[in-house]
């Protein structure tokens, strides 16, 4: 039997089958022994094919290739992965300038990340409603936009209390299948529950304990939409370490700097500070944001944003 993950709790999975029906499943043993680093070898969006054990539960036995994945760190295990989702064919990265502030390089790392797995982003800039009469912090979203605009990244302001955010929201999702991702406390579960009002996601639990600075042990899981489509909520991230990345590819991750590849001095160049560096070039013109090459040189030197 086939079916999609919807729902991952660690070590067992709720899988939705081709007739529509939940099946909690449970993975054979040698998928933790396929050389495979992640913590969770079986993430929200595999399909998977699996066959009915004598106790009514699913054994998922297969893993059918993945379009593409998005990960990050383990929050637990250093040196393993933690696989988001599979499968998608967008991602909304919500973030705000309100409380909780959303950093640029933490922006950054999130779309170099779905820059390497192949997976389009929407940047959604919510609680707009907070600060619409704060000139100087509406200037700043609006050079926060310029800025992702010009490189190629979809932006949108919008609003949990105004409806026609909402409806801007559901046609960007609308028969798709939708990761949604951000920190804890940017209303990513509120907005989604406006989207479908059939929903009833859990709001605030995962923000309060991001603000006692606690890591939650919460996982991904696949709501289908009234709509159309289907969204992948996941819990709230609180760092995206850049992972299985060799820091002569960093760049290639960046639009804006992987358009001038061959255009410096030398083939191998970092841009970190060798001569004749297009890309610095690019900075020291305006045609690079300087928070974008900041965050690139943080990345390169292993530093945390």
């Amino acid at each position: 039997m086939k079916g999609i993950v919807i729902k991952s709790t660690g070590s067992r999975y709720i899988v939705r089958g081709e007739a529509g029906s939940l099946v909690e499943c449970d993975i054979k043993g040698k998928f933790r022994i396929q050389g495979i680093k992640a913590t969770n070898p079986v993430a929200v969006g595999d399909e998977v094919e699996y066959e009915m054990d004598n106790n009514g539960r699913g054994i998922i036995f297969k893993i059918e290739e993945r379009k593409n994945y998005i990960i990050r760190k383990s929050i637990n295990l250093s040196k393993q992965v933690h696989i988001l989702a599979s499968n998608v064919d967008q991602a909304l990265l919500v973030v705000t300038l309100a409380f909780p502030r959303t950093s640029a390089g933490f922006i950054d790392r999130f779309l170099i990340t779905a820059e390497a797995y192949h997976i389009p982003v929407i940047i959604i800039f919510n609680k707009i409603d907070l600060f619409e009469d704060d000139e100087n912090l509406m200037n700043e979203l609006n050079t926060f936009i310029a800025i992702y605009e010009r490189i190629g990244y979809p932006c949108y302001k919008v609003s949990a209390t105004q409806s026609d955010s909402i409806e801007l929201l559901r046609q960007l999702t609308k028969n798709k299948t939708t990761l949604i991702a951000g920190h804890s406390g940017v209303g990513k579960s509120t907005l989604v529950n406006a989207m479908d009002e059939n929903l009833n996601i859990k709001v605030g639990e995962i923000s309060e304990a991001h603000l006692k600075g606690k890591h939650t042990t919460t996982f991904a899981e696949m709501h289908s939409l009234e709509y159309g489509g289907f969204i992948i909520d996941t819990p709230g991230i609180k760092e995206l370490g850049i992972v299985d990345m060799k820091k002569e590819e960093i760049s290639d991750y960046f639009p804006e700097m992987r358009a001038l590849k061959g255009h410096c001095k030398f083939n191998n160049c970092l841009h970190l500070n060798e001569p004749r560096c297009a890309v610095i070039e690019a900075v020291e013109q305006g045609k690079i944001a300087t928070s974008r090459y900041n965050s690139y040189l943080s990345i390169m030197t292993g530093g945390e944003i």
